[in-house]
């Protein structure tokens, strides 16, 4: 449009107004959707600690495979089951554990009832393997690979000193 010779041109203007409104509604909305704060809480303070046991025993069915610093290998307190290098006795003696709690129907801690699962799920199959720091992860490999080969499932890592 031209006014007086001039061209005029439109100006583009905000209308601020409906977005007061949406902003309005929602500040309601989370108002009225945020919980209030709880005026109290309990609080549980924890219990003196009681003196270790010297007399508890592991579980019956803890199988712990200890790696010694020559790189021999031990179930439990059995000596002579081979070496890193040789894990066929372990891996035997393994084997003959896990069919034997087959057999006998020694079933891990809640698996008792489970009529829904295969028995050789249910059988308590963990072992620990305990080593030493100093020994390199590839020898400690070579005897995570003989528990499975076992059937050895979950498979858990002790690396630590072994006279703790």
């Amino acid at each position: 449009m031209k006014a007086n010779g001039r061209i005029r041109k439109s100006s583009p203007n905000i209308n601020v107004t409906p977005l007061i409104d949406v902003l309005l509604v929602l500040l309601i909305l989370f108002m009225v959707i945020t919980p209030l704060k709880p005026a109290a809480f309990k609080a549980q303070v924890p219990q003196a600690q009681q003196p270790e046991d010297p007399t508890i025993r592991p579980h019956t069915h803890t199988l712990i495979v200890t790696i010694k610093e020559d790189l021999q290998l031990k179930l439990n307190n059995t000596e002579g089951m081979g070496s890193v290098n040789d894990t066929g006795k372990l891996n035997a003696e393994l084997t003959r554990t896990f069919n034997e709690r087959i057999k006998n129907g020694a079933y891990r801690s809640g698996m008792e009832t489970r009529s829904d699962m295969k028995e050789e799920d249910r059988i308590e199959r963990t072992v620990f393997i305990k080593a030493p720091r100093s020994i390199h992860y590839g020898e400690v490999v070579k005897v995570i690979d003989a528990v499975k080969g076992a059937g050895g499932r979950p498979i858990g890592l002790q690396p630590d000193n072994l006279d703790e």
